[in-house]
């Protein structure tokens, strides 16, 4: 069975869908099958990989008219893509029957294929994140190394818990992870310090520096180890991954 990890921040901007991306290729990388599911309606997950549209995308399964059909990105990592009528579906789906476990139901249909699972959440805490949150093992934030990017992490904990109380009682917030760092501004050491205080061992240890190579892959429809295997942004996630399997796969304590 996967291990489901959700990527949530509802600010955007923060490296969100960067992170998804590449920590789902990091762990392809270390020989891990991987799905990654694009949950937001921008659909940037399945335009950064420079996925035509799909007749069969994440919108048509929330519906219930086609289960996940997988889109193959390259040998070990698949992709469930998204488009812009993914926008209608909270709506659409509000008076549905245990509509917060739409995706749960649809993941057990193909999660025993891959060792990961990794969605890309929403900028937004409502159905869809509902239901993201209510299918995974893990909640892993991706939060920018600025002052404003701190505002909301308190929400952020407080919707994790009460979707645990209430809907998931195995999910835990896996880690925090530092992205666009850059060691030489005291803003962004200050804010990973505060962050550090805040979560403690739930912070990852490797922060993802602020590189140039990470912006220019989704120009070139490329994760960043297809574009530059030896650029400072797949040094990071690599090793980020690494984290992230140690954390999920031996139990270890996260704080």
């Amino acid at each position: 069975m996967a291990t489901v990890i959700s990527l949530l921040n509802h600010k955007g901007g923060v490296g969100k869908t960067t992170s998804a991306i590449n920590i789902g290729a990091a762990m392809v990388e270390l020989g891990k099958r991987v799905l990654l599911i694009d949950l937001d309606p921008q659909a940037n997950l399945t335009l950064s990989l420079g996925i035509s549209r799909q007749k069969y995308s994440i919108y048509e399964a929330l519906r219930g008219e086609t289960e996940l059909v997988p889109y193959t990105a390259k040998d070990g990592l698949d992709i469930i893509t998204s488009n812009l009528d993914l926008s209608g579906a909270e709506m659409e789906l509000i008076n549905e029957a245990g509509r917060e476990y739409i995706l749960r139901e649809l993941l057990e249909g193909i999660d025993d294929k891959y060792d990961y699972v990794i969605i890309d959440c929403p900028p937004s805490l409502g159905l869809l994140t509902l239901n993201a949150l209510t299918s995974s093992r893990y909640v892993i934030i991706p939060l920018q190394t600025e002052f404003l990017a701190l505002q909301g992490l308190a929400k952020i904990k407080q919707v994790v818990d009460k979707v645990r109380l209430r809907l998931n009682k195995q999910l835990e917030i896996g880690g925090v992870v530092a992205t666009m760092y850059d060691n030489r501004k005291i803003l962004n050491r200050d804010v990973v310090e505060t962050i550090r205080k805040y979560f403690g061992k739930k912070v990852f240890e490797t922060l993802i520096r602020d590189n140039v190579a990470l912006a220019e892959a989704p120009a070139s429809r490329q994760d960043i180890f297809e574009y530059n295997k030896s650029s400072p942004g797949a040094k990071d996630y690599l090793a980020l991954a690494k984290e992230i399997l140690v954390r999920t796969e031996q139990g270890v304590p996260v704080g």
